[in-house]
């Protein structure tokens, strides 16, 4: 076990972490549902949600991950030995897996984008944005393209493994992320119309919150933690025994939040008010637009999708990661051999998913990735979340949990806090996340 790697520091994991949290969908759809329930409003819910319902899982699968030092299947194994809840990391292994086959397709746009405002294919003013991604996305040859490159990076950086690949990338890419969305948040803040944005984001309109804003803001505090796959089971399990658990995971989720946070600072100034739209058309064609209208507007595209092109691939890194520690611990496959071996397949997968914008009629009209996007990235990693809860609480037992998280971690032991997480691990995040899962499944909308 000590050929799987460490993070080298705290401060690696913690920004290694907070990459594979911080996401597209931070930048794309965070903005869009606080803006369609209540702006400010939905934020104060959003916050809450994150560090009652969230934040508790997310001390739950380093904790789980750091006992076992072992990838999602291997960890029950380990703890739970002569059982069948090896089944629910198995589960997480295989939603990294299909995650990772649609989301490639996604981050590849980012790319593609790059090289057009680069190019001067993007923000002419003569050109009009929804036809630029209809005629992308229609283009198979250029899907599939895009699609295998970024898996290609993605498997560049986990084929370094966790302190020379991962650790490193996500020390050189999360600080330029970050300096990149104050620089845009600096620019966006002087456009005409700015106030007016930033007024609707940060002023609270309770008028428009009901129950399905509440669940709303579950999901993406859920989801946009990458909790429920197994990646925090498989960064945890390059922890130290004497990290402090509790620390750990409030530095992720905060950095996770903060992005979050700051993307509505560069969306909501730059529209002048709340998105209309979600995921890719609210990136690549409503901005798109705002770019073309504004002084620099060509640089300022460049930067915004470098920016989502870094979200991306802190996020897939962390996908393969799952797929790859798994085929390390419990197949023994070198870590190389690994990589590319499980990057292939899923690109391979992907392919429906990157043909299902207009470029064949089947997988179209079928709606691949969505549907993709459905059972992986919301059944899944719900269903993923709460079983992990119940066996912390029913299986491994609190005592036992309790007696490892405090390894390292000053906050265990102090009544007021050990009584706050035995609530939310017994009560509270079960009942949150079969609220959330149960929602899905009658409702069929994704959340994530």
């Amino acid at each position: 076990m000590n050929n799987r790697g460490e993070w080298s520091s705290k401060l690696g994991f913690i920004l290694a972490a907070s990459g594979s949290a911080i996401g597209l969908g931070n930048i794309w759809r965070f903005p869009y549902i606080t803006g369609s329930n209540g702006g400010g409003a939905f934020v104060l819910i959003y916050l809450l949600c994150v560090f009652i319902v969230a934040f508790p899982v997310m001390i739950v699968e380093l904790t789980i991950g750091r006992k076992a030092k072992r990838n999602p299947v291997g960890a029950f194994k380990a703890i739970a030995p002569n059982s069948k809840w090896w089944i629910i990391g198995a589960m997480g292994v295989m939603a990294g897996f299909g995650i990772l086959s649609y989301y490639s397709v996604v981050a590849g746009w980012t790319i593609a984008y790059i090289v057009k405002g680069v190019t001067g294919g993007l923000t002419a003013s003569h050109l009009d944005p929804a036809a630029i991604f209809n005629s992308f996305a229609s283009n198979g040859f250029l899907q599939i393209f895009y699609l295998f490159l970024f898996s290609a990076l993605t498997v560049f950086v986990v084929i370094g493994g966790v302190k020379n690949g991962i650790e490193k990338a996500a020390k050189i890419l999360l600080p330029l992320l970050f300096v990149l969305m104050l620089l845009l948040i600096g620019y966006v803040l002087t456009l005409p119309g700015a106030m007016d944005g930033l007024k609707f984001y940060l002023v609270p309109d309770f008028s428009k919150v009901n129950s399905h804003t509440i669940l709303m803001a579950m999901g993406q505090a859920f989801f946009s933690l990458s909790l429920g796959m197994g990646a925090m089971i498989t960064y945890g399990s390059y922890l130290p025994d004497d990290d402090d658990l509790f620390s750990s995971a409030l530095y992720v989720t905060f950095f996770d939040t903060l992005i979050a946070i700051l993307a509505g600072f560069i969306i909501f100034p730059a529209l002048g008010g709340a998105p209309t739209k979600a995921g890719p058309s609210l990136v690549f064609v409503v901005l798109v637009d705002v770019f073309r209208k504004i002084p620099f507007g060509g640089v300022i595209a460049v930067v915004f999708f470098v920016l989502m092109a870094i979200a991306a691939l802190t996020s897939t890194v962390s996908l393969l990661e799952v797929v790859t520690s798994y085929l390390i611990d419990e197949k023994g496959i070198s870590r190389k051999k690994a990589a590319i071996g499980a990057g292939i397949v899923i690109a391979l997968l992907g392919i429906p998913s990157a043909l299902s914008l207009g470029a064949n009629k089947f997988f179209t009209k079928i709606g691949f990735l969505d549907k993709m996007d459905f059972v992986f990235g919301n059944i899944f990693l719900t269903f993923g979340g709460l079983m992990m809860c119940l066996f912390v609480a029913y299986k491994w037992g609190l005592e036992c949990f309790f007696e490892h998280l405090s390894e390292g971690c000053d906050h265990v032991g102090k009544p007021h806090f050990n009584r706050w997480l035995q609530i939310a691990i017994y009560f509270i995040c079960p009942l949150a996340i079969a609220i959330l899962l149960l929602y899905i499944l009658l409702t069929g909308e994704t959340l994530g």
